[in-house]
């Protein structure tokens, strides 16, 4: 798909905040209200704009903490790898979940309460998931960036 400046000043306001009226959104953008709604849906209809969401506040919502967890697998098979990301998708505990090339075979991105929710996670969700033989976590400190803002 090919972008202009105006496509993608549309798809920056929009990272930046998902909810401004269309006339606002219109404004910031310099277009006419029809023009703006037109350019929108289609960029919602080719798909570039998968989905609009609210990001939640961890702490707030009572998981304040995050651990990344490298999963190694007893196969690399197509079947283990389909049994094991079935069951991830799943998992709300498990935020994000990456394939590797490299050392492990799987990046999971898990947010817990707090250690006994942490030890809970690792004993009775991640080490019993089909095919995992190694589990191994980082504890995040302090949030220093997260964003969801794409780069365009």
């Amino acid at each position: 798909m090919r972008l202009d400046v105006t496509d993608r000043a549309i798809l920056t306001a929009l990272q930046d905040n998902a909810r401004p009226t269309n006339a606002e959104l219109a404004d910031r953008v310099h277009l006419s209200a029809s023009a703006c709604l037109r350019r929108t849906r289609l960029l919602e209809e080719s798909g570039l704009i998968a989905r609009f969401v609210a990001i939640l506040d961890p702490r707030i919502a009572g998981v304040p903490g995050t651990a990344y967890v490298s999963v190694t697998l007893d196969s690399q098979g197509r079947a283990s790898l389909d049994k094991f990301e079935a069951a991830v998708r799943v998992i709300p505990e498990i935020t994000e979940c990456y394939l590797l090339a490299g050392q492990h075979d799987y990046l999971l991105r898990v947010v817990y309460r707090d250690a006994a929710d942490l030890e809970r996670i690792h004993s009775e969700i991640l080490t019993p998931l089909p095919g995992v033989v190694r589990v191994q976590s980082q504890l995040t400190l302090r949030t220093v960036k997260r964003s969801t803002k794409l780069p365009i």
